[in-house]
């Protein structure tokens, strides 16, 4: 019986800690094979509210209806982490024992708002310029977790301790399940996605990179990060006039 409940124990642990919903639970190595899954969830229902966006409003403010509705499910973690990396990593900063001290402080630099409002605007320009569609967001949210897993399971972490350390110890592979999920995802979406997800890969890449190179590794704050600027990537790269 333990067996049995133990996959479910992971997918309710990721619920709770990707999104405000499920109530409060520590995060466990387990719950990272969730995240995928999770994350095309997000994805297909925000595909949903864009969708039924766009036949009330124009372009813009359906893509404006989608990104309040991503802050709303996210609870603005990935958001955090996003504004507190930048303002951690991207400026001159003596160490990375102080870049930590800086992306640990609750106050927001020029850095984070910055990067936080072209974010932002990317985001919103690309999903403007868009049709509805919910396989393309799941694909790309999908994609965006399943980075985040990986990250977590093989970058050394940056802190004594934190948050996200308890997601340290588990199985260090990719979750194959959730590589297997975007790529249907993005098949069913079309070309556009594929490319999409090829530059989310990139930008993901980029972003934890920087984060080894100046901090020595991840935190959460760098997942979250990494995570909105490879689907911001996606999104423009789906967007583009090829």
């Amino acid at each position: 019986m333990r067996r049995a409940r133990f996959p479910a124990r992971g997918a309710a642990r990721a619920l709770a800690f990707l999104t405000p919903l499920g109530g409060p639970a520590r995060p466990t190595p387990a719950a990272l094979a969730w995240f995928p899954v999770v994350g095309a969830a997000m994805g297909f229902w925000l595909g949903g509210v864009w969708w039924i966006a766009d036949r009330f409003w124009t372009n813009a403010v359906a893509a404006a209806v989608v990104i309040a509705a991503d802050l709303a499910v996210t609870g603005m973690l990935h958001f955090d982490g996003l504004v507190d990396s930048a303002d951690g990593l991207l400026p001159p900063l003596d160490g990375p024992a102080r870049r930590l001290e800086v992306m640990a402080d609750p106050a927001t630099g020029a850095f984070g708002v910055g990067v936080g409002a072209g974010v932002l605007l990317l985001r919103w320009a690309s999903l403007a310029s868009l049709a509805p569609s919910p396989a393309l967001l799941g694909a790309l949210w999908c994609a965006s977790r399943l980075g985040m897993a990986h990250a977590a399971r093989t970058v050394p972490y940056a802190r004594p301790a934190g948050l996200a350390s308890a997601f340290l110890g588990g199985d260090r592979g990719v979750p194959l399940a959730g590589l297997a999920l975007a790529a249907v995802l993005a098949a069913l979406a079309g070309g556009d996605a594929l490319v999409g997800l090829a530059a989310l890969a990139l930008a993901f890449a980029g972003v934890v990179g920087l984060a080894v190179r100046r901090i020595g590794g991840f935190t959460g704050d760098v997942l979250g990060a990494a995570g909105l600027v490879g689907e911001t990537a996606g999104l423009l790269a789906a967007a583009a006039r090829w």
